[in-house]
């Protein structure tokens, strides 16, 4: 088994680190980092979320990716090499892309049709306010579309590490790096008066990076941080068993320390792109009104600006939904590969005919869910007091309850079980300095179990009931 995984790894650094970054910038990046800027005093939530990267963050994708590594596992049996008898947390972690994979190539699927939206001159209509929720309670459209992002992904894991997810990488992470700096410069260019006012991009600019101390209070700063941890957690791709599954590709010569740094540091600049590309732009046709988390900004508020911005919009709207289809395909990519390569191992079957069986068995999951908008439709109030549908309780139990649990028990298994230098020695395989030594090993004793539990305490409604 080591000897086909090196086979079928990743070529170098390089390969790796473009497709742990492809995983790791998703449709949260854009839909939900620049409303919780937004929201959390601008700067303030910046300068946090910048300091939770170099601690908490770093902390998090360094285990995933080392563990990989040195047991050359997925992460349903990573665990029991690990560690005898922790096997029942690989099983835990098996369970999150299982579950995000239902509903993932859905979204994908909503952004596919904004694209054909734009490139076939309907940007006027896709603004109107029931565009996108007429869409998503068809019984046809988004079910053809959801099919087709959701076969194009199993086509590319099909292909392999090397032919299909690593080349897929090099090629679309480039230009959704291009893509999103364009629309972010663009941005600042606007301008637009109402009432004898003017606001400009520039003006949403500074809303978005200088520091809002008003209103501050203990409990309001705590929400703050507690809203940067869990935006940070959710966007690295940690505890999904993807990064360990990843992690087990990556060539035994290469330098871990350092890809995770370009890891982070890529996730990290595409998220604070994201605020200049989108704060700027709401704040100069909508002022702050319009700023809003989830498929409401991206499909409702985000035409409406498009729309408002007349001619160039056309062009501004179809890049940015190519560019959230690239994001958004390569994190699909990721959870889909994260389910089979476990597969492989847990069947002893060939990629081919693994990829085959969990394509249909996702193209059947995918039609289900998208039709939870209209023939499944429920409504149900989730423990932290928001209502969802079909989406929304699959997307709660795997990313708000599932992921925090899973890092919470990963960091006592590392911490306090096989001790920290278990990971320290992978990161020092071959010679390197593993410059945050000391750090990594305070987060993954102390801080990290705390956050984690108080993010779960969190996700099940605990801080509900007392506050």
């Amino acid at each position: 088994m080591n000897k086909k995984k090196s086979e079928s790894g990743f070529t170098g650094q390089l390969g790796f680190v473009l497709a742990a970054a492809g995983s790791a910038v998703g449709v949260g990046n854009i839909w939900r980092f620049p409303y919780l800027a937004a929201k959390d005093g601008g700067g303030l939530f910046i300068l946090i979320y910048l300091i939770l990267v170099v601690t908490f963050g770093f902390t998090l994708l360094t285990s995933d990716i080392a563990i990989g590594r040195k047991t050359k596992q997925s992460s349903i049996k990573a665990y029991e090499t690990m560690k005898p008898g922790w096997g029942f947390l690989g099983k835990l972690t098996f369970l999150v892309p299982v579950l995000i994979m239902t509903y993932y190539a859905v979204i994908g699927g909503w952004i596919t049709r904004y694209i054909l939206v734009y490139v076939t001159g309907m940007m006027h209509a896709a603004a109107g306010d029931t565009f996108f929720s007429d869409f998503i309670t068809s019984t046809t459209s988004p079910v053809i579309y959801s099919l087709f992002f959701m076969l194009l992904t199993a086509w590319i894991i099909y292909r392999g590490v090397q032919d299909g997810i690593e080349k897929i990488s090099r090629i679309v992470m480039p230009i959704l790096l291009v893509m999103i700096i364009g629309i972010a410069v663009y941005a600042m260019t606007l301008s637009y008066t109402s009432n004898g006012a003017t606001r400009t991009g520039l003006d949403g600019l500074r809303v978005y990076l200088t520091v809002d101390l008003s209103g501050m209070t203990v409990q309001k700063f705590l929400q703050v941080m507690l809203d940067a941890m869990s935006q940070l957690f959710f966007s690295l791709s940690v505890s999904m068993g993807i990064m360990i599954t990843y992690g087990s590709y990556v060539k035994n010569d290469v330098n871990l320390g350092k890809a995770v740094t370009q890891i982070e540091v890529f996730d990290t600049v595409v998220a604070l792109l994201a605020g200049m590309m989108i704060i700027p732009s709401i704040y100069v046709f909508s002022g702050m009104a319009g700023m809003q988390a989830g498929p409401g900004l991206m499909f409702v508020s985000l035409p409406k600006v498009f729309d408002a911005m007349g001619t160039p919009g056309i062009f501004v709207g179809l890049a940015f939904f190519i560019m959230s289809a690239f994001a958004a395909l390569t994190s699909c990519i990721s959870v889909l590969e994260a389910i089979t390569a476990n597969c492989i191992q847990i069947f002893d079957k060939p990629r081919e005919s693994v990829t085959k069986v969990l394509a249909v068995i996702y193209s059947i999951a995918s039609v289900i869910v998208t039709l939870g908008y209209s023939i499944f439709y429920f409504d149900v109030t989730l423990p932290t007091g928001a209502h969802g549908q079909l989406l929304d309780v699959m997307d709660y139990i795997s990313n708000s309850f599932l992921m925090p649990l899973i890092s919470f028990l990963s960091a006592i298994l590392i911490g306090w079980i096989v001790k920290p230098e278990w990971i320290i020695g992978e990161m020092e395989r071959n010679g390197e300095k593993f410059r945050r030594k000391k750090l990594y090993a305070f987060m993954i004793k102390y801080i990290v179990p705390v956050i984690m539990m108080v993010l779960f305490l969190e996700s099940a409604g605990f801080f509900n009931l007392i506050f």
